[in-house]
């Protein structure tokens, strides 16, 4: 009850994803009676989606096939208190479903497209594709030119197809659902900390039903020792060897 009422908006298989990461043992059957019994809402199945083909048979999706091979980036919209717009630019990892990065400011245009993308570039490489759809900082010349240059190619959908865009639609939605409609930002630093804080939460403890309720890029802990082997190799002090060992003093 408690993680159904911190996260208003997950599923009966989201929460007990996080219960199990949390040490419990219990399985979605235990769970799902649990939350009918409480009275909590089960959130209807999708249907499901076909690929997109044209009409000569061909499929004209571009599936990733690994991480870093297909990006996609999108805007949103989103108003603080008073009213004023603001906008995010959101870049996800089609194939580990990771959003890499939220971009938020009032205005964004292409050259903030290509600061985000250089960002993104020295942490992780440059990817094979960009997908997105043909809004003007997409399209630009300038971001058109500096992709080809990187040597990375785009992949535009066509025009009024969202639904060709869908990983990053599909994160919109959540982050829309999840945060934007139950937030009140009272000034754009609070929306960029609040956004942020719910990106990290989302790719590292955020369970996804597209990857077996695990998130995109679960934290990992490092012992100290492990990390620093040099750690283990240091030599006794002279005072713990034993008194054959010890040096003597002439």
């Amino acid at each position: 009850m408690e993680l159904a009422r911190r996260h208003g908006r997950y599923g009966y298989r989201k929460i007990g994803a996080l219960l199990k990461a949390a040490g419990w043992f219990v399985n979605d059957k235990r769970v799902e009676r649990i939350w009918r019994r409480e009275g909590l809402k089960v959130p209807a199945r999708q249907p499901k989606k076909g690929r997109l083909w044209d009409r000569y048979g061909s499929c004209i999706r571009l599936k990733p096939e690994r991480r870093d091979h297909v990006w996609s980036y999108d805007f949103v919209e989103a108003r603080t208190h008073e009213g004023r717009k603001f906008r995010m630019l959101n870049v996800v990892d089609e194939f580990t479903r990771e959003c890499l990065a939220i971009r938020v400011s009032r205005k964004l245009t292409a050259a903030d497209v290509i600061d985000v993308l250089s960002d993104l570039f020295i942490l992780r490489g440059v990817p094979g594709h960009f997908r997105s759809d043909n809004g003007p900082e997409f399209i630009a010349r300038s971001v058109q030119s500096w992709i080809a240059a990187v040597g990375s190619q785009t992949a535009y959908i066509a025009p009024g197809s969202p639904w060709a865009n869908g990983y990053v639609e599909s994160f919109n939605a959540r982050l829309r659902d999840e945060l934007l409609n139950g937030k009140i930002f009272y000034t754009l630093k609070e929306a960029q900390i609040i956004i942020e804080s719910w990106r990290r939460h989302y790719n590292t403890i955020r369970p996804h039903g597209a990857l077996g309720y695990k998130p995109p890029a679960p934290e990992v802990f490092v012992p100290p020792l492990t990390a620093w082997p040099a750690a283990r190799a240091q030599p006794a002090s002279p005072a713990k060897l034993p008194v054959e060992q010890r040096p003597t003093l002439h």
